[in-house]
């Protein structure tokens, strides 16, 4: 059996250890993860009309309808007759929180005002409808 040796290393070689290295790497993507804000979006894409007044706002819920008629919030598809319910459990989570309906160009408008209706009976005073700007 031959036995490998061990080779040693020349003098005044610098090992570099790579160990506080990886630590440090991991402690600033821990940092950036959790410092970093996300922008919630409503999980449908949506031909939002233009209008010469859009502003931009950050809401606190979004209420999409696509090109369908199909509501969607936060990411699942909700019956018109449901968004009452889901406007009041959400109005009772954040009083002062805003909602946005943001409604495809080619959506019923009957449909966009039946939400709109159902958000404000629930108590949600802060109803916008999204828009583009031109």
């Amino acid at each position: 059996m031959t036995r490998r040796r061990k080779r040693a290393s020349p003098p005044g070689a610098v090992e570099l250890n790579m160990t506080p290295l990886i630590d440090m790497i991991f402690i600033l993507l821990i940092f950036f993860m959790v410092s970093a804000s996300f922008v919630r979006e409503s999980g449908v894409d949506v031909e939002r009309p233009v209008a010469k007044t859009a502003s931009s706002r950050t809401p606190a819920a979004i209420v999409s309808i696509d090109s369908a008629n199909v509501i969607w919030i936060d990411g699942r598809t909700i019956d018109v007759r449901s968004v009452g319910t889901w406007m009041r459990r959400f109005h009772a989570d954040s009083p002062e929180g805003g909602v946005v309906i943001a409604a495809d160009a080619m959506a019923r408008t009957g449909v966009v005002i039946q939400v709109l209706d159902a958000c404000r009976e629930a108590g949600v005073r802060d109803v916008s409808v999204a828009a583009r700007a031109p």
